[in-house]
């Protein structure tokens, strides 16, 4: 009797889970409504050619420069400066720490600079200004800049001479319990400048900024 009333259930169960014919004949009508639906296209942002911030509405953006050290708005020099930068220009034999790419030398007129990098964008016989020191000093007197000294107070330029580079390096590096060995090539190159010129200015040159 159980088994009986079982089966009956469980035909009424598939029986339910089919779809009526009815539903059947609304199908295809269905399906032809959906296909007809026209896809959503979404709208593709306008997108500038050049990269500035603040683009106005009708005009492609300007080209923005990525600058690593903006330049502050000129200071009036102290007058404990504009006292003994005569004293300093006077005396001979001027060296200067001078910040290449984040890093200092300490050099003189003539000297020459190997940077442990290559440097971009540069050729032999480019003339380069180097406006970023930190001391100027001669033998009794010594210039500090809080970080740095205003570049209207001396010039200084670097000749470059070329490029070096060392013999080609191999190492073999491998792993514990492995077979395995891999090697690691490394041949670096190097920037060679000439600092061509080192002079302080004197007080009656150096440009104060208007008020």
């Amino acid at each position: 009797m159980s088994r009986a009333l079982l089966r009956s259930a469980l035909e009424l169960r598939a029986a339910g889970s089919r779809p009526s014919p009815k539903l059947l004949r609304q199908l295809p009508v269905l399906s032809r409504s959906f296909n007809s639906t026209p896809p959503i296209v979404e709208p593709i942002p306008q997108t500038h050619v050049k990269n500035a911030a603040n683009p106005t509405a009708g005009e492609p953006r300007p080209l923005a420069f990525k600058k690593s050290h903006p330049t502050a708005p000129p200071k009036p020099i102290d007058d404990s400066v504009k006292t003994l930068l005569p004293f300093l220009v006077a005396q001979p034999g001027h060296y200067i720490t001078v910040h290449i790419h984040g890093f200092p030398y300490l050099v003189q007129e003539g000297d020459k600079v190997r940077l442990p990098f290559r440097m971009p964008g540069v050729m032999p016989g480019d003339v380069l200004r180097l406006n970023r020191a930190s001391v100027i000093g001669s033998r009794d007197y010594t210039l500090k800049g809080a970080p740095h000294i205003d570049e209207r107070l001396f010039e200084c330029r670097a000749t470059v001479l070329g490029t070096e580079s060392e013999p080609l390096r191999i190492k073999i590096k491998t792993k514990r319990r492995q077979r395995k060995e891999k090697q690691a090539k490394s041949k670096h190159r190097y920037t060679i400048l000439r600092i061509s010129e080192l002079n302080l200015k004197q007080v009656e040159d150096i440009q104060e900024p208007s008020a």
